[in-house]
């Protein structure tokens, strides 16, 4: 199969559905799973932090971005994501799927782009060593010498402002989503109850017909 007709295939409407549930059946992590998480536990078995509305759903969109682009540490964003839900009564499941959007194959753009954030505002990260850093393949020591050392704040700033712009922009698109997907259901309901009376209709008129 010509390569233009594999990708043609990979973005039809169905294919694309299909893998954005599957990705995301195998992202949301299991409320069993997390009940046996000490840390989330408590929170875990709390039933209104797992339920799908237009306020609990933004929410945790929001959250988990936010988290997940500030805390690059895989073992805390779960936690992090999941006690901040509390307060603000975000779904913890959405809320933890969209911290996977930081992982160890998109980290380094997210570093990149963070200390170039803040450099731009004046914070002083060295560009140069970052770019041998990666080069050379440099090892987890040397790389957490070199954000201690050097570019910490640029970091942390330029972490901050990509994440709350994200959580931004993730809320208003999931409010966007719940309400395209809210009117699409009320309008097949419609449908189907135009539906139903058309041949409820039809059937009557027969049946006088008969009579």
């Amino acid at each position: 199969m010509p390569g233009w007709r594999v990708a043609q295939e990979m973005i039809r409407p169905e294919v694309m559905k299909n893998r954005m549930v599957s990705w995301a059946h195998a992202a949301i992590p299991k409320r069993e799973v997390m009940e046996r998480n000490r840390f989330i536990r408590p929170f875990a078995m709390r039933p209104e932090l797992w339920l799908l509305s237009r306020r609990s759903v933004p929410r945790g969109v929001a959250i988990g971005l936010f988290i997940g682009f500030l805390l690059l540490v895989p073992g805390l964003q779960i936690v992090g994501a999941a006690l901040l839900c509390v307060p603000v009564r975000g779904n913890i499941p959405i809320a933890a799927a969209m911290t996977f959007l930081s992982n160890p194959l998109t980290t380094p753009l997210i570093v990149a782009a963070a200390l170039w954030i803040g450099s731009s505002f004046g914070f002083h990260s060295d560009i140069a060593t970052f770019q041998a850093l990666v080069a050379n393949g440099a090892s987890l020591g040397e790389w957490a010498g070199w954000l201690v050392s050097d570019a910490a704040p640029s970091l942390i700033f330029g972490l901050f402002v990509i994440a709350a712009v994200l959580a931004v922009i993730g809320y208003i698109a999931a409010v966007i989503g719940w309400r395209i997907l809210t009117a699409a259901k009320r309008r097949s309901r419609i449908a189907q109850f135009a539906a139903r009376q058309a041949a409820a209709g039809l059937e009557a008129t027969s049946q006088s017909a008969s009579e």
